[in-house]
């Protein structure tokens, strides 16, 4: 695999392990993750797999999800 960097094609990641950690009822349209070899995470949209892939440290994804677990971003759903 090349330089991976954010907003890069999703496609150039590969096929092979991106997971649907969470889904809702919008007919399995939803955000894809993909943990990368060095820590790093990858997120793409499922319903466009080679649109832009979004590169996150582990030190981003893990406060992001704290924060969430904390509602801290329940405002997203206001």
């Amino acid at each position: 695999m090349g330089h991976i960097y954010n907003g890069m094609p999703a496609k150039e990641l590969g096929t092979e392990g991106w997971h649907k950690p969470w889904s809702g009822t919008n007919g399995g349209n939803c955000v894809e993750a993909m943990k990368l070899g060095d820590g790093r995470v990858a997120l793409r949209q499922s319903s466009d797999p080679d649109g832009p892939a979004l590169i996150y440290t582990y030190q981003e994804i893990e406060s992001f999800i704290r924060g969430a677990k904390l509602g801290e971003a329940d405002f997203l759903l206001a």
